[in-house]
């Protein structure tokens, strides 16, 4: 583990130095995660795109008014899942917009046409719709919640997930990348986090870099991540994700990270938090998989067949042919895993609800990886 004066000494680490931070960060990956790198094989499904957040450099988020404001309906919603069940998808993406009802008439009168009050009743009702009708396994994007919308949302997840950001004040300030946002106060985002471990729920987050916050307040985010996962157990991954500038957008121009400054956020993730959490780089954000790889990564989130990252939709998903090329060409295989990690089923009890568990058992291999590979 590092220091936190070598946390802060990395980013301004030589040449020679960085090539040594790397090597020790790839090595804690060798250790704990072997010659296997993974990924998982998903649908993605924008439940809706109307927020009632605005964040400063999105595209997902549409406005009601515009013609690209939506709300999907069922029917949209299961033709996108059972295509992908068809080309072998194993998970399904749940991702929207934070709490659109709260800021919106046109959310609320939407959603009570499907016979709903809230987007976490809707999400719930597409869960187990998806667990009902398709062999397909929910993982929820859902943005901070109440210990109550956890408790009620893990029988029909297997895992959630919420992107920490930065946990940076500071980015709330007006002309800030989180100004006018409710939901980016780091202390919401961190009580989330907290009661997905109270309840032994398997979670993905991550930082977003180069949205205007300091290394500083990268050491400070990674820290409070490793700090709530050594108690409580349940982060199973993070993701280190480049800001990419958008045009319409209030952060159009502003600079995005380069590859080194994106090597060096991933060394220092991978040497600041538990091993024993997967470190996942965005491949279609970056073409560059040596380097990410040789920074320590060991997971290449999910990849769609089906649909387009609705976050990032100018970067096309890579083939995962060229991906598993480039893996071996580093020297690691390439395999699919599921939307939980493999050392969360061993106690399925706790980190799982009983037909969730009894479903993964006819899925997974014996080393908790997919049984059945489309790689």
């Amino acid at each position: 583990m590092l220091t936190r004066p070598e946390a802060l000494a990395l980013k301004t680490a030589s040449p020679q130095e960085l090539d040594e931070f790397s090597r020790r960060a790839a090595l804690v990956r060798d250790e704990h995660w072997g010659k296997t790198l993974t990924y998982s094989r998903k649908v993605f499904v924008p439940l809706t795109n109307m927020c009632r957040d605005d964040c400063g450099y999105c595209t997902f988020v549409q406005k009601p008014g515009s013609p690209n404001a939506r709300l999907m309906t069922p029917d949209e919603v299961m033709a996108v899942v059972r295509k992908g069940e068809r080309l072998g998808c194993k998970e399904v993406l749940f991702s929207l917009g934070e709490k659109p009802e709260l800021r919106y008439p046109e959310a609320r009168e939407a959603l009570a046409r499907l016979g709903h009050v809230s987007m976490i009743d809707y999400l719930i009702e597409m869960c187990r719709r998806v667990l009902d009708e398709t062999s397909l396994l929910p993982h929820v994007n859902a943005g901070t919640l109440s210990d109550e919308e956890v408790a009620r949302l893990k029988p029909v997840s297997v895992s959630m997930g919420m992107m920490l950001e930065n946990v940076s004040r500071r980015l709330l300030q007006r002309g800030q990348a989180h100004y006018a946002c409710p939901d980016k106060v780091p202390t919401q985002r961190l009580r989330t986090l907290e009661r997905a471990g109270q309840h032994d729920v398997p979670f993905t987050t991550g930082i977003l870099i180069g949205i205007g916050e300091t290394w500083e307040e990268r050491v400070d985010s990674l820290q409070a991540i490793h700090s709530l996962h050594r108690h409580y157990g349940h982060v199973q991954e993070v993701i280190v994700q480049n800001f990419r500038a958008k045009p319409g957008t209030a952060m159009a121009n502003h600079p995005e990270p380069d590859l080194d400054d994106m090597v060096r956020t991933l060394v220092l993730a991978r040497l600041m938090l538990d091993p024993a959490i997967s470190l996942q780089a965005p491949p279609n954000l970056e073409s560059r998989f040596a380097a990410y790889i040789g920074a320590g990564i060991n997971d290449w989130g999910g990849i769609s067949p089906v649909t387009i990252d609705h976050i990032n939709p100018e970067r096309a998903w890579p083939q995962i042919e060229a991906l598993r090329q480039a893996t071996a060409r580093c020297g690691y295989d390439l395999e699919e895993r599921l939307a939980v990690y493999p050392r969360y089923l061993k106690e399925p009890q706790r980190f799982l609800a009983a037909p969730l568990a009894e479903r993964l058992d006819d899925i997974a291999r014996d080393d908790g990886l997919a049984l059945q590979q489309c790689v």
